[in-house]
């Protein structure tokens, strides 16, 4: 596969957008905002020059991949000549049917429809589509340009060559696919949430600080990052969705979101993107603390 669109240019969307397309391949990176897509060049560029300073490329590579990416604001053009396409939209059911009906109304008949969705089912999602044989996950992990993994999503309807061909590909940007089953959360979250759902259900409950949970895990369990930090990065707002997604699948309370997370986001404190969640985070700096609202329970 040479000609790639990816859908949505936020976090995930820009790091897929960076990969195939210093991997060689050609990328159509579509959003509705423009504002949005020229956020996404300058954190690509900004990401490339990260890898020069650790010698990872050259600054030719650089060149070579920013010139790999075209930007458009209308779907039915961005997909419209790919051979793959890859919607990285929000993790959010309606928005990610309708994108689904729309790429498949306008791209080739031939051609592959994935969702980078960490929890919505790719069956229902394929659903939408005239070509569910064509339809399956690929979960990148975030930062998408560091991590090696990729969570393959067979939906019940995905053709064994389609999964074979993403199999390959994946490989192909240096990545290692995992081949999963579409139950609700895949195997990265349908673990990893109720973690983290755990931890903050830790501290709701009084039991040890947000600094001290995290200090356990990472020094107890070789976590490279405590949950709560984890739940920061993800977005409080995405854990909420996908431990809803969960919840609503399995019918099981031990997947039932805790109400202080509920509250975080209602109140619209989901994270690093938000600058604070269970930490604050100091714009343009790496530099985080406990948030006011959790210090007295540290």
């Amino acid at each position: 596969m040479k000609q790639i669109a990816v859908i949505g240019s936020g976090t995930m969307g820009n790091g897929i957008a960076h990969v195939f397309a210093q991997n060689g391949m050609s990328v159509n990176l579509f959003d509705i905002s423009e504002a949005a897509l020229e956020r996404a060049l300058q954190t690509i560029a900004a990401n490339l020059d990260r890898q020069i300073s650790k010698q990872i490329i050259t600054a030719k590579i650089k060149e070579q991949t920013l010139q790999h990416i075209k930007t458009y604001n209308e779907l039915s053009t961005a997909v419209g000549n790919a051979e793959l396409a890859i919607e990285a939209a929000t993790e959010n059911e309606e928005i990610k049917l309708r994108i689904f009906k729309s790429m498949d109304e306008h791209a080739p008949a031939d051609a592959i429809l994935a969702s980078n969705t960490s929890s919505i089912s790719i069956t229902k999602i394929a659903s939408a589509t005239n070509r569910p044989d064509k339809v399956i996950g690929m979960h990148f992990m975030n930062p998408v340009p560091v991590m090696k993994l990729v969570e393959i999503i067979n939906g019940f309807e995905t053709s064994g060559n389609v999964t074979g061909r993403i199999v390959e590909l994946s490989k192909a940007l240096g990545k290692v696919p995992c081949i999963v089953n579409d139950y609700p959360g895949f195997v990265s979250n349908r673990i990893l949430m109720p973690m983290i759902n755990e931890a903050i259900y830790t501290l709701f409950e009084g039991v040890a600080g947000v600094e001290e949970i995290d200090t356990v895990m990472k020094l107890g369990m070789a976590h490279p990052m405590g949950p709560l930090q984890l739940a920061d990065f993800i977005g409080l707002d995405v854990c909420l969705s996908i431990l809803n997604v969960l919840y609503e699948g399995f019918g099981d309370p031990k997947y039932a979101p805790c109400p202080l997370l509920k509250n975080m986001v209602t109140a619209k404190k989901s994270g690093v993107k938000s600058g604070e969640g269970f930490y604050k985070y100091i714009s343009g700096s790496k530099e985080m603390m406990v948030s006011e609202r959790f210090k007295n329970e540290s």
